[in-house]
């Protein structure tokens, strides 16, 4: 059914053996000053798995020397979840102190040898994170901090104001196509919910002039091929941190507020749920709105067959939205239509997205799709779009089902590990650039083509096939009595 958001490269992906092991300070211990590289003990490769450390010490293990550089999965994972503890530009500015006490950078003259060996690795660290998580720059005070370390440096090297305004110049760049990316998103979202409950009284009085789906695309594979434009078009504006800050709550072992107390900043992951609703209501406009039952049940087998193309693309998200809206009562209880339509396709396809067994089937179908994507020759063959809403789940109930801090107030970062796989691993399927040429009329229909509210599809089921029982003549009556109404 349609969704709700549940409550408050390669390189993304933290390999298998991924297991870094850093050695944190006790309780009542004394933090020790900055030193040159990891603290000891740390390994990033090999040795037992992390369970968990002292913010002070994660933080220590992110900072770069001459002869030292984090792991990329640690990069990632660590700069993830650092933002439930501490806010990107704080974070930034440790970072910056740190640099410049381990390397003596407030020093002149400066060890010039020392410095340039340290420059490169300091470069890729941030260039790591402006690629990463472009949004945690759009706050000045960061842009800020990379300059005055760069400014430190450069006297030993000009080279590195070359690649740092290279770096800057990539980061705007993100930043304008993001800024694009959700204002489009927002304009898509008005044009659709201001003609949405027009339709309401749609077939309780003559019809205006409406174009329908199969006017506009009668052919199933190119309809999926759209579909399959639009959700990884959502999917690109997803940035990592907005499945850490869509949980972010007061930590109880923290005495400080929490990073986002005043507001979300999901804004795309909350437009990507919206798309699944509008494509759910959608499909049952489309089903409910023809007049004659054959119409109906052809419109019926047509996403059938949209849904077992979406299937065989890996775009498992639109498959799941045509079956939800498939399955709405208002379409499920038109039994003379479905009596006349061709179902076994359908059939398997709800197979194959069962919820039984935590979506056993789907899971199983996932990690299918995800194998072929890594050894794709081709970008269609690259595809994967997950079911979107159980993706979420999960994570919710990873991060409902274990602490971010421990009782002795230590990260609790193996639970981050796993949260950074799970990212990682969306990230790399997000980056995938859809390999079907665009119909632009098919894809304007798509997110501006009007819909039927609940109360809409109700009343248009209701005149398609007559109430059944004593209920369903109450809800109808009064549907048509609030119509006339307003009429």
């Amino acid at each position: 059914m349609p969704q709700t958001t549940c409550p408050p490269g390669t390189m993304f992906t933290p390999p298998s053996g991924f297991s870094p092991h850093l050695a944190g300070t006790e309780p009542g211990e004394e933090e020790e000053a900055p030193q040159e590289g990891p603290v000891p003990g740390a390994c990033m490769a090999d040795g037992p798995l992390i369970t968990s450390a002292s913010l002070e010490t994660l933080i220590q293990n992110l900072v770069p020397t001459a002869d030292y550089y984090p792991e990329k999965p640690y990069v990632f994972t660590f700069l993830l979840s650092a933002r439930l503890f501490i806010p990107p530009p704080e974070l930034l500015s440790r970072v910056c102190e740190l640099c410049i006490k381990q390397q003596q950078l407030d020093q002149s003259p400066l060890d010039a040898a020392k410095v340039r060996k340290f420059g490169p690795k300091l470069l890729q660290l941030l260039k790591e994170w402006t690629e990463t998580f472009p949004s945690d720059f759009r706050e000045e005070k960061m842009v800020g901090h990379l300059e005055d370390l760069i400014h430190r440096i450069a006297p030993c090297d000009e080279a590195y104001w070359k690649t740092m305004n290279q770096v800057l110049q990539k980061l705007n760049q993100k930043l304008a196509l993001m800024s694009q990316g959700e204002d489009s998103v927002v304009r898509l979202s008005l044009t659709a919910s201001s003609i949405s409950d027009k339709l309401a009284s749609f077939k309780a009085k003559p019809p205006p002039i409406q174009k329908d789906m199969l006017a506009i695309c009668n052919d199933p594979y190119t309809l999926a091929q759209q579909l399959t434009h639009v959700e990884l078009e959502h999917l690109g504006h997803i940035g990592p941190e907005e499945f850490v800050q869509a949980f972010v709550q007061k930590d109880p072992l923290d005495t400080t507020q929490p990073c986002f107390s005043d507001h979300k900043k999901t804004s795309n992951l909350e437009a990507y749920v919206r798309w699944f609703n509008r494509l759910c209501y959608l499909v049952a406009t489309e089903i409910c709105m023809p007049g004659k039952k054959k119409q109906r049940a052809q419109v019926i087998e047509f996403f059938i067959d949209v849904a077992r193309e979406c299937f065989n693309i890996g775009n498992f998200n639109s498959l799941m939205a045509i079956i939800s809206g498939m399955n709405m009562s208002p379409v499920s209880r038109l039994k003379k239509t479905w009596g006349k339509a061709k179902t076994a396709k359908f059939f398997i396809l709800e197979h194959q997205m069962d919820p039984t067994g935590n979506f056993y089937n789907y899971r199983t179908a996932l990690r299918g799709a995800a194998h072929r994507s890594q050894t794709a020759n081709s970008s269609r063959e690259r595809i994967v779009i997950p079911f979107f809403s159980l993706l979420i789940k999960d994570i919710y109930f990873l991060n409902e089902g274990c602490a971010n801090r421990l009782p002795n107030g230590h990260v609790n970062f193996e639970k981050f590990v796993e949260l950074a796989r799970q990212v990682g691993e969306f990230m790399t399927w997000k980056q995938v650039e859809c390999p079907f040429e665009q119909d632009r009329t098919i894809l304007h229909y798509l997110h501006t083509a009007p819909i039927f509210s609940e109360d809409g599809l109700y009343l248009a089921s209701y005149e398609s096939e007559s109430p059944e029982n004593q209920v369903e003549k109450d809800r109808w009556k009064a549907l048509r009595s609030n119509v006339l109404g307003k009429t």
